[in-house]
């Protein structure tokens, strides 16, 4: 009976639809080894695939199979796809630019259906970021889930629609069940859930203070029905492990401690395994004294209850938004003689820690480092950290006089110059007014690509050795005037991402608001300050005379004031939930012409035993074409999303800002074979088999950087028969 109706809706959505349920009924047992059924090819987050037609010595003759156009890219460069597809059953599911689900075949990347999650909205479309989708299968009950803007949909997988038995009519609403009335804060999953069972676990991705966040405690859903079976807090409430490391009340108010970054599952064991990132506000935290548990931790949960088994907290008292910044992998090594299940976490500053996976135990000496106290108003910074002794770091750690870049005189006195005017950088230097060197960056070290491991205990992880400059700002009493209210407003919730002077930030697709009062009229921006769109959070917690205010002062209606005094004061009577301070934004530090600020390499790819803690190598990643034409050796380049290993003794990636997809030798890191995208590869690569052919695909989406945004998939294989 469900064969004949499932068949009957196929057939009235059309072929498309018809040839995805005849594919999906003819699964056959072992498709994980010709398939990529899992974010990240499984759910230990190897990145790896046994496939091996593809190979070191055939991999120069790669060329491109098929191109996969989606038709919604945004011409204002904005729009990004950073998602790692599915490949199930000759069937290709991923996101597009804005956000559409859609499915394409496998061996000619022919679409066979699309669901808009935002068909009939005002919004039309969505400019945001989702790195993958889920898979679930029990009998003929076959889904996709996916998630945009706050919700969590489930998709038939053969035709497209929603589940309607799931959640409310196909979705669930990712600001219900976290304890406290979120609707009128930033909350949404960029990086897909993980399955265990009939159970979903969902990471999420909140505000970053400073103004108000929600908590980002982990959560179980039925999958089959979408209800809550399970919380974790990780602000823990009263009477729970962890709840003495923060104020008595800080279970009410403090925001973040939430795992974005995604989840790994060991399924024989039960347990889940969750990173997380810092509590917010990200910069002071004078109103969570402590050490923050269970902030910037690696959490092992039981899977099917979500009690705590171990956890590990790699930061304390984060105040330099080090969170955990992509899934663990779990490996298993050689030590001693004996083989031992572990779990490795990349982070943002550049270190590989590596644990027992039972225990919790690190199996390579981590010390406790002496670090600077904080001279901010209110702040108490915790005093030690830890710090891994091996596995060395696969990033820079100092940015010293010896480091300020030497591409031309002028651009050397240039950083310089700025360089005498900032705090000496130490690691863990506190955040200033004066302005503190963050390096590596906010962006890494490690970022959310994270790193590929393979069945012979080899990591391979991309960084970048980029510095950034933080500036702390603080908000004072002072002048009741509107433009001076404004001003602290916009400083507090704005200044960020749009900067104190409103011209956007190229590099992070943060567009200018400089004369915005041209370009959209006063109810529009009230109305997207209310709403959000894309990677704007709504900002609905405010009033409506406080939203005034900030439109106000965006659209130069009042005169301008000296609200920011000359000591880096912001004065007014608008200071939001009595938070001190905010920042003049996430500034990378470039040089008079746009290179960063700090000798190369700029962006590298590195190998690490994890059997011995030694790298093997380490190797640039991106090649700047002016550069080169003037005989500047390969400097590497910033770069974003992740590697892909093959049993091939390949490693695929492309992510850098030039725009390449390359090969490089597993053994040696030497490129073998590269080649132009037609937008940047900022997204992991997928692999798999159909009709006896080994393909490679990567989102290109591009956006990222101030590079051009793409609406494609491109997947590569060898020639096929004539």
């Amino acid at each position: 009976m469900f064969q004949e109706n499932c068949a009957g809706r196929c057939l009235a959505l059309g072929r498309g639809a018809l040839l995805v349920w005849v594919m999906l009924a003819g699964a056959a047992a072992g498709a994980a080894d010709k398939d990529w059924p899992v974010y990240l090819g499984d759910k230990a987050r190897s990145h790896y695939s046994s496939l091996h037609q593809i190979s070191t010595r055939n991999v120069g003759g790669l060329q491109v199979a098929w191109t996969y156009h989606s038709g919604d890219a945004r011409s204002d460069n904005l729009s990004q796809i950073q998602c790692n597809p599915l490949i199930i059953d000759g069937v290709v599911y991923g996101t597009t630019a804005q956000l559409k689900l859609v499915a394409l075949q496998a061996t000619t990347g022919k679409e066979l259906w699309r669901y808009d999650p935002f068909a009939g909205s005002a919004a039309g479309g969505a400019v945001g970021i989702n790195r993958g989708v889920v898979y679930w299968a029990e009998g003929r009950d076959r889904r996709i889930l996916f998630s945009a803007d706050h919700f969590l949909y489930a998709v038939d997988a053969a035709t497209g629609r929603p589940v309607r038995s799931f959640g409310q009519e196909g979705h669930v609403d990712l600001k219900d069940d976290l304890g406290r009335d979120v609707s009128k804060l930033y909350v949404v999953e960029t990086t897909p859930s993980i399955v265990y069972q009939n159970l979903i676990f969902l990471p999420l991705r909140v505000g970053e203070g400073p103004a108000p966040a929600a908590p980002g405690h982990i959560r179980a859903y039925d999958i089959r029905t979408g209800k809550m079976v399970w919380i974790f807090h990780t602000i823990p409430w009263p009477g729970e492990f962890g709840a003495d490391t923060w104020p008595p009340d800080a279970w009410t108010y403090v925001g973040g401690a939430n795992c974005w970054a995604g989840m790994a599952l060991d399924e024989a064991r039960g347990v889940l395994y969750a990173p997380t990132g810092s509590a917010s506000f990200d910069f002071w935290g004078g109103n969570r004294i402590g050490q923050d548990l269970f902030a910037n931790c690696l959490l092992a949960l039981d899977a099917r209850t979500g009690r705590r088994l171990w956890h590990y907290q790699c930061v304390h008292h984060d105040l330099w938004d080090r969170d955990l910044p992509a899934p663990p992998n779990l490996v298993t090594l050689q030590r001693d003689g004996h083989k031992v299940d572990a779990i490795t976490q990349t982070t943002k500053s550049g270190h590989v820690f590596v644990f027992n996976r039972d225990t919790g135990e690190p199996l390579f000496p981590v010390r406790e480092i002496q670090v600077p106290p904080s001279d901010l108003e209110g702040e108490a910074a915790w005093p030690t950290q830890p710090l891994p002794l091996k596995p060395t770091p696969f990033a820079r750690q100092l940015f010293t006089y010896d480091q300020i870049t030497d591409r031309s005189p002028e651009a050397h006195r240039a950083v310089l110059d700025r360089f005498a005017r900032l705090r000496p950088h130490v690691p863990f230097a506190p955040p200033s007014t004066q302005g503190t060197i963050i390096f590596p960056g906010f962006d890494g070290g490690g970022e959310w690509g994270g790193a590929a491991t393979t069945p012979d205990g080899m990591l391979y992880v991309n960084a970048n050795e980029m510095a950034w400059i933080l500036t702390m700002v603080q908000m004072r009493p002072g002048t009741n005037s509107p433009t001076a209210r404004g001003e602290q407003m916009f400083a507090q919730i704005c200044a960020a991402c749009h900067g104190p002077e409103r011209k956007g930030n190229k590099a992070q697709n943060v567009p200018s608001l400089v004369d915005i009062g041209k370009r959209m009229s006063k109810p529009d921006i009230l109305r997207l300050l209310q709403t959000g769109r894309g990677m704007m959070p709504s900002f609905g917690f405010l009033s409506e005379a406080q939203k005034k205010l900030v439109v106000d002062f965006t659209c130069d209606v009042n005169p301008p004031s000296d609200a920011l005094t000359p000591r880096g004061e912001v004065t007014g009577d608008e200071v939001l939930g009595g938070i001190p301070y905010s920042i003049t934004g996430y500034n990378r530090w470039f040089d008079t012409n746009g290179y960063p600020a700090v000798k190369p390499p700029w962006g590298t790819l590195n190998a690490l035993d994890l059997n011995t803690g030694e790298w093997r190598w380490h190797v640039t990643l991106g090649e700047d074409p002016a550069l080169t034409a003037r005989g500047v050796p390969p400097t590497g380049l910033e770069n974003y999303g992740g590697p892909l290993a093959t049993a091939g003794g390949l490693v695929f990636i492309g992510a850098s800002k030039d725009e390449m997809f390359r090969a490089f030798d597993r053994r040696t890191g030497k490129v073998l074979w590269q080649t132009k995208l037609p937008a940047g590869g900022y997204a992991t690569p997928a692999t798999y088999m159909a009709d006896g052919r080994q393909y490679v695909v990567i989102a290109c989406g591009g956006g990222k950087m101030g590079t051009k945004s793409g609406d494609s998939y491109v997947a590569f294989a060898l020639p096929g028969p004539k």
